[in-house]
């Protein structure tokens, strides 16, 4: 404890002002920026690709019956789907770019993108 007092009033807020910039950072940096664009695919081909800035619901037919996407600014979800389990409804409101809800029964998937590139280990 005797190193604190050597830290001077200066210091205290170098170290706030470098944790802030480093609260600030985590989002542009660790998640991959902002999201702008939800991709809807049925059956592997684009059904639908829509700005995350409007307010708007897609009905995606699919084998089983028809999954309805909710999209408003910032984020989807997949709101009701005809499959058994319900994983896809479940997975809620999808908002990072790289986040996907699949509806594997119904073939029907909700991907969220933004301006950069996301990787995992399964695309790398």
């Amino acid at each position: 404890m005797r190193w604190l007092a050597l830290i001077r009033p200066g210091d205290w807020l170098v170290f706030l002002l470098v944790a802030a910039l480093v609260g600030f950072s985590i989002p542009q940096f660790w998640q991959g920026g902002l999201a702008d664009r939800a991709i809807v695919r049925q059956e592997g081909k684009v059904f639908a690709e829509v700005d995350l800035r409007t307010r708007r619901e897609i009905l995606v037919p699919g084998p089983l019956g028809v999954t309805r996407i909710a999209v408003e600014p910032g984020r989807a979800r997949v709101v009701a789907d005809p499959g058994p389990r319900q994983y896809c409804v479940k997975q809620g409101w999808l908002m990072r770019p790289g986040e996907i809800a699949i509806c594997a029964p119904n073939r029907v998937s909700l991907q969220i993108t933004g301006r950069t590139k996301v990787y995992d280990s399964l695309s790398y």
